[in-house]
């Protein structure tokens, strides 16, 4: 008799069915559960609630008789329902609870892990092989491009260089609104998006699930067909324009060059290797230039496998550092998505476009709404869920170390070698959130301060001491002492409270 497989809601693209030694048996009848504690134990964005289900249900429907799509309130309760005590294989979890969970019931066979480039075994033996402490991404990345054979010429980096972050950094085009590309693609609602609408709002009104954030209409691939699509359209009139502005931000433009495929990927929609070969092939036949294609390879085959690979080497435990020793909780502006409440333009706008869409890109989330998070000494435990909940591409396993090791700096550089924060003119610099604000990006204190240079002196003055030792920070420690209005600036950081900026 053939095994049932169980699908996971972020296992849904063919890689996770082909069958082999690693996988799940040829034609193996398939098991997809929609709990409904998933949703009651968080409070998600209705947006990536509604994304969630409807690609679980559009991968049911696709696979046709051979799903049994089981809606229950536990997932022990639907595999039960759906197997009884019927032996059953998975494909390893993308979290620590659900792999604690599926090894707790004794007729689950857990494969290895899927939709990734690198085994984790190999990345165990790397990592040990670096005595497990400054595991930089850098090296990673480069171990990842030769044993993987990317983008390389023979043993040499193509292009002469690893790095083109250098020519990534630009600041948006002089007044420019928007950058000049063609708009990413976008997929059409059908009956099964109108039946989730139908679901979610019916949930509410029972209050029995309660969401935050704007829901419609779809804005990112819920099955195999439309991510495809989807990447075939970034690589063929969006990569080339992605590399030099990928760092910059316009408030009338928060896709600019930005493949929003990193939900496609997390969903299992995507294969990692397809998305950095398709990119490989644009450069080298002409389609774009190198820095575009290497900064895009970066993304998934240097960062993404970085952050996977380190959630399971760090374990379970490491989502309770806190270095810091940050307390705050976050304040209801912040966890209700209320832009309106906000002054300053660039928190505001980024806010806007969490509460309407579930995303930014990772300038906006590292430092603009980290960035903030981590001047004011916030939990860099309740940050995390909060990005967990509030962005559609947001897992246990991609928030935990993109959070507490690089937004909040919790580990205390276990990940990186700096915290990752800044006063107002970066932000001046790399946007144009500043013009029009009611705030100065020169100013530190008085009405007009902002609240970013306000805050990143008052966070180097509260580490002080700690900061002082980090190489990378030493000298804007020492900028502390230039400062003659320090009091007035500390101060107006004590005066801000909870309120919105």
């Amino acid at each position: 008799m053939t095994t049932a497989h169980w699908l996971f809601g972020d296992q849904l693209g063919p890689h996770f069915l082909t069958p082999g030694d690693d996988g799940p048996e040829h034609d193996a009848p398939v098991v997809i559960i929609e709990a409904r504690s998933v949703f009651r134990r968080r409070r998600f964005h209705r947006a990536k609630a509604h994304l969630i289900l409807s690609a679980m249900r559009h991968r049911a429907a696709e696979l046709g008789d051979r799903a049994s799509y089981i809606r229950s309130d536990t997932y022990r309760e639907g595999l039960h329902e759906a197997l009884g005590n019927s032996p059953v294989t998975v494909h390893h979890p993308t979290s620590h609870a659900a792999l604690r969970l599926v090894r707790s019931l004794g007729t689950v066979t857990v494969l290895p892990a899927r939709g990734f480039l690198v085994p984790q075994p190999d990345f165990t033996a790397w990592a040990d092989g670096h005595g497990g402490r400054h595991l930089r991404q850098e090296d990673f990345y480069r171990w990842v491009r030769r044993g993987h054979h990317l983008l390389m010429d023979a043993d040499a980096p193509a292009g002469g260089r690893w790095n083109h972050d250098h020519d990534n950094r630009e600041p948006p085009p002089k007044d420019a609104r928007t950058l000049d590309v063609p708009p990413p693609y976008r997929p059409r609602e059908d009956a099964i998006d109108e039946e989730v609408r139908h679901d979610l709002d019916r949930w509410e009104r029972s209050g029995d699930t309660s969401f935050v954030g704007n829901d419609g209409p779809r804005r990112f691939p819920a099955t195999r067909r439309e991510a495809s699509a989807a990447l075939r359209r970034f690589v063929e009139h969006r990569l080339a324009g992605f590399g030099p502005h990928e760092d910059a931000m316009l408030r009338a433009d928060p896709v600019m060059s930005h493949s929003l495929l990193s939900s496609s990927l997390n969903l299992g929609l995507l294969h990692p290797a397809e998305c950095v070969e398709k990119a490989e092939e644009a450069w080298r036949s002409g389609q774009a230039p190198i820095n575009s294609v290497e900064g895009f390879v970066r993304q998934i085959a240097g960062w993404r496998e970085y952050v996977w690979q380190l959630y399971w080497y760090f374990g379970d435990d490491y989502r309770h550092s806190n270095a810091l020793g940050h307390r705050t909780p976050l304040p209801d502006w912040f966890l209700e998505l209320d832009a309106d409440a906000v002054t300053a333009r660039c928190l505001a706008t980024t806010l806007a476009q969490v509460r309407d869409t579930g995303w930014t890109h990772h300038i906006p989330r590292l430092m603009l709404l980290g960035s903030y998070a981590l001047q004011r000494g916030w939990d860099p435990r309740a940050v995390m869920d909060w990005f967990h909940r509030c962005f559609v591409d947001g897992y246990d396993w991609v928030m935990l170390p993109n959070v507490i090791g690089m937004s909040q700096y919790a580990d205390g550089g276990r990940m990186t070698t700096k915290p990752y924060t800044s006063g107002g003119a970066y932000i001046h610099r790399m946007s144009d959130l500043c013009t029009g604000c009611a705030y100065r990006p020169t100013e530190r204190a008085g009405d007009r301060a902002c609240p970013f240079t306000t805050g990143y002196w008052a966070f180097l003055h509260r580490h002080r001491q700690r900061l002082s030792g980090n190489t990378r920070m030493s000298q804007a420690v020492r900028g502390l002492d230039r400062l003659r209005d320090l009091d007035e600036l500390l101060q107006r950081s004590r005066d801000e409270g909870d309120d919105p900026p």
